[in-house]
């Protein structure tokens, strides 16, 4: 299991995909707790058996093991606040967004990991599930702890490359069922 496997699971018709899989992640300026994380999170944020099946094992080697439940937490607690936080500002109605949230999220206070690593995870966790509002909240976060443009935006092509590729392989599993 592991990421030439994955690659070699995209059909033809997604060549650009499998290309941009093995540049995003092997070519990647990320610091590998970086790298990893991201692509642990992003994995579990794109829903795809297919993808966390060959991404997760990889991901486990290349991270230590508080790094590792960090990434989950991260992807989970992203589930969580994505849907809140994007229902709240979809919401005509303003005085949603004066309401307590109410919501239990101390792993983002005490992740386990440095802050930074986190922020860039939640963030890309965040491109998948399409919350503008937490995109914006994680990279000024991000941005003021110093972390360049370059960076932020290596996070979300991690994620977008992950998605597409989840997307495409279950599109041809379910097709393949038929």
């Amino acid at each position: 299991m592991s990421l030439d496997t994955l690659k070699s699971a995209v059909p033809d018709f997604a060549k650009d995909l499998k290309l941009n899989l093995g540049s995003v992640i092997g070519n990647s300026d990320l610091p590998q707790q970086q790298l990893w994380g991201t692509v642990l999170s992003c994995a579990i944020a794109a829903r795809s058996p297919i993808v966390l099946r060959e991404l997760e094992p990889e991901a486990k080697a290349n991270l230590s093991p508080e790094a590792y439940t960090a990434a989950k937490s991260a992807a989970a607690v992203m589930a969580m606040n994505n849907v809140f936080y994007r229902t709240r500002h979809l919401l005509s109605d303003p005085e949603y967004g004066t309401l307590r949230a109410g919501l239990r999220m101390n792993v983002i206070g005490n992740p386990g990991v440095e802050k930074v690593d986190f922020e860039l995870w939640s963030l890309a966790v965040s491109a998948i599930n399409g919350c503008g509002q937490c995109l914006d909240s994680h990279e000024q976060v991000l941005r003021k702890a110093g972390v360049d443009r370059d960076t932020i935006q290596e996070a979300f092509k991690i994620a977008s490359v992950i998605q597409a590729v989840a997307v495409t392989l279950d599109a041809e599993a379910a097709l393949a069922a038929e």
